[in-house]
């Protein structure tokens, strides 16, 4: 598999914002948290779409779909939405695994044990994951792979010392073949688990050091207490 996804990546246009988008010859079986084609399912197709701040739509799943037709992708995919620019999307990999992510946290990023309400921030403020993984797993251990990047996740914005342990719009988008013997684990002690680890870790790492670079300071976040 090497340092790039298996599927075709390409960057479209559509009403003026980027768009990446990746689509393979044979469906693949997705697990994700995405607006569209979330759940568990044979998937063919991934965008990460770039929309406005404050974007609004109650459709955002509709609006996956018109993003899709425009660009001319065809069968069952995910879709998923974030204020950060994608062409800022970085790539993690390791043993198979690759992640490519786009990370935004805010000046809001949000603990999920939170005793307060969740401030909401006009700046980006979105995670996006999408994971492809060299062999077979099991419909648990897909469970358990979503729990490897969400901790991977979160243990990059601890090391960076951010105020929290994501935002409430983070999405994971997990795939994998869909033959060969099922592996049963995925977490981040299995041989699978622990690449997907490291290549979140990755992913995630640079594209916070992007937005550092790029955006605002630490010094902007809010404490914790």
């Amino acid at each position: 598999m090497g340092q790039r996804p298996p599927w075709a990546e390409r960057l479209h246009w559509v009403a003026g914002t980027p768009v990446l988008a990746w689509q393979s010859e044979h469906p693949w079986l997705a697990l994700s948290s995405a607006v569209h084609g979330g759940g568990l399912g044979e998937r063919r197709w991934v965008i990460n779409a770039s929309v406005e701040k404050g974007y609004d739509r109650p459709d955002p799943d509709r609006h996956v779909t018109e993003m899709a037709d425009e660009i001319g992708l065809t069968g069952p995919g995910v879709g998923l939405l974030t204020a950060v620019d994608v062409r800022l999307a970085v790539l993690g990999a390791d043993s198979g695994v690759v992640v490519s992510a786009t990370t935004g946290i805010g000046l809001h990023p949000t603990w999920a044990a939170s005793p307060a309400p969740a401030v909401a921030s006009p700046e980006p403020g979105t995670i996006n994951t999408i994971c492809w993984l060299p062999v077979r797993l099991s419909e648990s251990a897909l469970v358990n792979a979503v729990m490897t990047v969400t901790e991977a996740k979160a243990q990059v914005l601890r090391q960076a010392g951010v105020p929290g342990t994501g935002t409430p719009t983070d999405s994971v988008v997990l795939l994998c073949p869909t033959t060969g013997p099922a592996e049963r684990y995925g977490g981040p002690r299995s041989s699978v688990g622990s690449a997907l680890a490291r290549a979140a870790h990755a992913a995630v790492e640079a594209g916070l050091r992007l937005l550092t670079t790029g955006g605002y300071a630490r010094s902007e976040w809010p404490s914790r207490g």
